[in-house]
């Protein structure tokens, strides 16, 4: 799916940011240039996404050898004034995860089997 380019002029629920902060929280040990390629971004945006997140405290960058890892922080508040009383985490769980499968033949409301 990372292919997978939007068509000119369209747009997305998601920022940018919000795609990189996702991408860090499923996979925090990816290199940039993986995390740009997954989000269809440049690795230079990423990098300075990335250090805006950081800087606004919404994730961390540790150092493990040669590698860095990231840990982001679900308690930070959302920027926007209209959410600004919702941290992240409820964001986190609805993406951060990989979606679960869903059973043939059960309908919307039914429990399969």
């Amino acid at each position: 799916m990372a292919d997978a380019v939007p068509p000119r002029g369209s747009w997305t629920f998601l920022t940018s940011h919000a795609r990189v902060l996702l991408a860090l929280a499923r996979d925090p040990e990816a290199r940039l240039r993986e995390v740009a390629s997954t989000c269809v971004l440049t690795e230079r945006s990423v990098q300075s996404i990335v250090a805006d997140l950081e800087q606004e405290g919404y994730l961390t960058r540790v150092r493990e050898g040669r590698r860095n890892h990231y840990r982001i922080t679900p308690g930070a508040k959302f920027r926007h004034p209209a959410e600004a009383d919702r941290d992240i985490a409820g964001l986190l769980a609805l993406f951060a995860e990989t979606p679960p499968t869903t059973t043939t033949g059960a309908s919307h409301g039914e429990e399969s089997p």
